[in-house]
């Protein structure tokens, strides 16, 4: 199971459009199959291969279940291996980035619930128009340089959702 691609092991061709709630009823299947705790009377050896089974199907699974994750297995798998940290050179989307963080620091001065309410809808809706660009565009080979933009674009976005996330955790308490 730890050779095989991420898609293959849920028996799925690779795609960026996934239905999440599928792939989690085919995780937890799998995850009972090679739960070390089936193992507990096995070999050492069986329960070493046990984890590492558990471990890969784990790693698979977040990486299919997370948008920005998939994009970039996709592009890798896809023979356009994309490095982890690179500066991204798109003057618009950096000068919206700032601008969001702003609007992000404003609301956690006011102590805005509310309005962070408001800012994750807009980011959510942000989330899913790049996800609908990056969908059209990931498999033809003419336009690998936009899907690795975009998938850019998209961790970005996911981890400004991390931390409106921990604001309103914070606000909430």
């Amino acid at each position: 199971m730890g050779t095989l691609c991420h898609f293959a092991l849920f028996d799925l061709q690779p795609a960026f459009r996934l239905d999440l709630d599928k792939l989690a009823v085919r995780y937890r299947e799998l995850a009972r199959e090679v739960h070390p705790d089936r193992f507990a009377d096995a070999s050492e050896r069986e329960q070493r291969v046990a984890l590492e089974k558990s471990a890969a199907l784990n790693d698979a699974y977040q990486t299919l279940r997370s948008a920005p994750r998939r994009a970039r297995y996709l592009l890798a798998i896809g023979g356009h291996e994309v490095p982890q940290e690179v500066t991204v050179h798109d003057p618009d989307f950096l000068l919206q980035q700032m601008q969001w963080r702003e609007e992000l620091e404003d609301l956690q001065d006011e102590a805005d619930l509310d309005g962070v309410g408001v800012f994750k809808k807009r980011l959510k809706g942000a989330q899913d128009a790049l996800n609908n660009d990056f969908a059209d565009c990931w498999d033809d080979a003419a336009q690998r340089d936009k899907a690795e933009r975009l998938m850019r674009r998209m961790q970005f976005l996911d981890k400004l959702a991390q931390e409106v996330r921990q604001l309103e955790e914070r606000l909430d308490d």
